[in-house]
């Protein structure tokens, strides 16, 4: 079993830079703006939504997040996984 400590923490960056794209992909092919999809999900402003995408501060979508944006795009939420 791997331990935690010896997982690269550029691997797991990569991981939430995969995620970021597949959500903005899903979004585009969706024609949904930034803002569209953050009001979608209950926020006020577009940041959150910029702020990830583009990698900024550290920035990612937790699960419940990717929940939402899996049911605003009507995609199934494994897509936002795969390369």
């Amino acid at each position: 079993m791997q331990l935690y400590s010896e997982i690269d923490t550029a691997e797991v960056d990569e991981f939430y830079r995969k995620i970021a794209l597949n959500v903005k992909k899903h979004r585009l092919e969706k024609n949904i703006s930034q803002m569209e999809l953050a009001l979608s999900m209950g926020h006020k402003s577009v940041s959150s939504i910029g702020k990830i995408e583009a990698g900024l501060e550290n920035k990612h979508y937790n699960i419940e997040n990717l929940y939402k944006i899996a049911k605003i795009l009507d995609v199934d939420i494994c897509n936002f996984f795969k390369n």
